[in-house]
């Protein structure tokens, strides 16, 4: 009865939110559509009983091993409240990210960049599918990294991160990313300990340097039990459709599981920082994964507190022109 109250409560928050994007999309005044747009932001933020920034935020003594992979935390309502949270959502983000899209192309240095990690079948593709589906393409890159080929292997192991990063303006979604080469080391030996474990620090140092630039960073590690990924792979070689999904070492990774947590947990320990924190979050139930995912990133983009560019010719002599033309 408890939970039925409070999902009524979000459905009716969440159409309070859709009131005022609704009024900030028929507004003809810029600063009132962006105190509309921010309202209904903050309307949205409300239906958590705990923001997931601070809930999920990876703090010293939180282990990833005894997280509870199919919990929703923060979140008291149904996957049918999360679908509709995250349509809203998804139009807030996409109106936020126009905005930083034509700031940087007036020179600001603001831009984002989202890492997602998990282990195989945790549903990283689906998050940026749900969570982008309303962005302008313009604006937006999203780059997979997998095991560096014959050209990446010649270069320092961030080279390839580097080509990848946000312009200004823009955002970035790494699938997988520049832990990959502190983890798989870690995990099969691939090089001598002295290296990979120089590069925790090697990390912080480059992350802070894009933070200092204009950069936003958020980290995600999406947290899958291993029954719930078991049963994603039967998914998979049970629809031909998703063939090309499975990999034979996806099993080899799966044996190798508890040696996984330990390498991530190592990883979080170390490079959790102020400037670039990492939040773990459950994805059992991938609605609610996509959801946290899109709670940081619209809180994050409306925080830059960015308005819209001003005009930068004689508006006057600019429609004189025209109308001479």
């Amino acid at each position: 009865m408890a939970k039925d109250k409070r999902s009524k409560a979000i459905r009716k928050t969440i159409r309070k939110a859709q009131d005022s994007t609704s009024a900030a999309n028929r507004s003809t005044q810029v600063a009132e559509r962006l105190a509309l747009a921010a309202k209904s932001s903050e309307m949205l933020s409300s239906v958590w009983m705990l923001p997931p920034a601070q809930l999920l935020r990876f703090h010293s003594g939180m282990l990833l091993t005894e997280l509870d992979a199919g919990a929703t935390p923060g979140f008291e309502g149904d996957q049918d409240d999360g679908e509709r949270f995250n349509q809203l959502s998804a139009g807030e983000i996409a109106r936020y990210q126009r905005l930083m899209y034509a700031n940087g192309v007036r020179g600001d240095h603001r831009r984002l960049l989202i890492i997602l990690q998990g282990m195989d079948a945790s549903g990283k593709g689906g998050i940026v599918r749900h969570v982008f589906s309303q962005v302008d393409p313009m604006g937006i890159h999203y780059h997979g990294f997998g095991a560096p080929d014959a050209e990446e292997q010649k270069h320092h192991y961030l080279w390839r991160i580097r080509r990848e990063l946000p312009s200004h303006g823009w955002i970035s979604i790494f699938d997988r990313s520049q832990y990959e080469d502190i983890v798989m080391p870690h995990v099969y030996g691939t090089f001598p300990e002295e290296v990979w474990q120089a590069r925790y620090a090697e990390v912080n140092e480059f992350e802070r340097n894009l933070v200092a630039s204009g950069c936003s960073i958020i980290k995600i590690f999406l947290v899958l039990s291993k029954e719930a990924q078991r049963r994603h792979f039967i998914d998979r070689l049970d629809d031909p459709r998703k063939y090309w999904k499975f990999d034979a070492s996806d099993l080899d990774a799966r044996d190798r599981w508890g040696d996984y947590m330990q390498a991530w947990q190592d990883v979080f320990e170390r490079t959790s920082t102020p400037y670039a924190p990492w939040f773990l979050v459950p994805a059992d139930k991938r609605w609610y994964s996509r959801i946290v995912v899109s709670e940081l990133l619209r809180t994050t983009m409306k925080n830059m507190n960015m308005t819209w560019p001003a005009l930068d010719v004689d508006r006057a002599e600019t429609l004189r022109r025209l109308d001479a033309a």
